[in-house]
This record gives structure tokens, sequence and C-alpha cells, in this order.
């Protein structure tokens, strides 16, 4: 997993660099106001992840929902886990430009998760016995800085981020959604992380 977060941030740093040193296009981008989006990778973690995000030209936002059912994936822990995530933010763009969709952001969001897996005995946050069916139920308010990438009708959106959580947690911390801090010899049940890259198009 601490491989996976750090390809992952310097996947958002390299992306950001090379999107904000870009040449202007020389052909005049459309100003959508609705994208759909894959989760990247977010398979290889046991769910898949599907947004819907609306553009607020007017006001430099948007609303972006996200539902993910989990079990539509490879199974990296080994659990079995079956159930969904859902989750909202709220995009505040930095820029003001033209392009509703596109540039840098804030994001508060609240995210919630919920479901069943079999306990593989980890002994972190209070797993009863290895092979029991237990539940995770949590959810996490989080805030969130990102970039957002627009070329034609291809959109990706990197991102980067941390909150509160509260709720059951499951014992390997990773909640489909957000990952419970478990570094540097710590864990917390409370601190949430988020860190991701979605690609998807526009309309």
């Amino acid at each position: 997993m601490k491989k996976l977060i750090a390809t992952l941030l310097l996947s958002f740093a390299a992306a950001m660099h090379l999107t904000a040193s870009a040449a202007k296009p020389d052909f005049v981008q459309e100003n959508y106001l609705n994208s759909i989006k894959l989760t990247f990778l977010s398979w290889t973690s046991g769910s898949t992840k599907v947004s819907y995000e609306r553009a607020l030209p007017n006001w430099h936002q948007s609303g972006e929902l996200c539902a993910s059912l989990i079990s539509a994936g490879y199974d990296k822990y080994n659990n079995d886990p079956l159930g969904f995530t859902l989750r909202y933010g709220h995009k505040f763009f930095i820029n003001q430009g033209d392009i509703a969709l596109k540039g840098f952001y804030l994001r508060p969001e609240f995210i919630y998760s919920h479901y069943n897996y079999t306990c593989t005995d980890t002994g972190l946050h209070g797993c009863k016995a290895s092979g029991e069916r237990e539940k995770a139920a949590m959810g996490a308010l989080l805030g969130t800085f990102g970039y957002q990438y627009l070329y034609k009708r291809f959109l990706a959106d990197f991102w980067v981020g941390a909150g509160y959580a509260y709720g059951r947690p499951a014992d390997t911390g990773y909640h489909h959604g957000f990952q419970l801090w478990d570094y540097f010899g710590t864990s917390h049940d409370n601190v949430a992380l988020s860190f991701s890259i979605r690609l998807g198009f526009c309309f």
C-alpha cells in the first residue's frame, strides 16, 4: 500500500507539472458542463468507482457524486468484501478561466463506506478472529486539493486530501474510498487520507 501511495503522489505531482507547463492548444476547447469518470486502478483495490460531475460555470464550481460497488474488482486483501461506497464532493475552482471543468480546485467532500468482509486477523482495528465475517461502516469528511485536466472530451482528475473519519473501521484500514492513518509506527482510526486519479470524458 505504501508503494502504491508513493506512486500515486508522484503521478499527481508529475501530472500537475506537465499540465501547468504545457503550451496552449491549437484548437478552441469546448466548454463542457458534464463528465463521467472512472477511478483509475480502483479495480485493483477491490471495487469499481464511477463518478458524475456537473459544472456550475457562473460560480466556478461543480458538484461531483461517486458510487462504487465493493467486490467488483481484484480482492487484494483476500477478505471477500461486499458492499458500497458513496461520496459527494463540491469543487471550488481556483482559476477564473472560461473552461468550467478545468483547473486547480479545493474540494470538501463526504464519504460513506459500508461493507462486510472476512476477518484476516491482522490485529488492527479490533478484528475479532480470522475467518469470521465482520462489518465496516465508516464516514469521513475530507478536504482535498487537486487539478483537473481537459483536452477535447478527455478529462483527467488528480487529487490528494485528508480529514476526519468515524464509525466502525475494517481491520485493513482501507475503506474503498479512503485509507485510515497507519504510518510511521502509528495508527489512528479518526484520520482519513484520500489520493487518486480519475479518467473520463465530457459531454
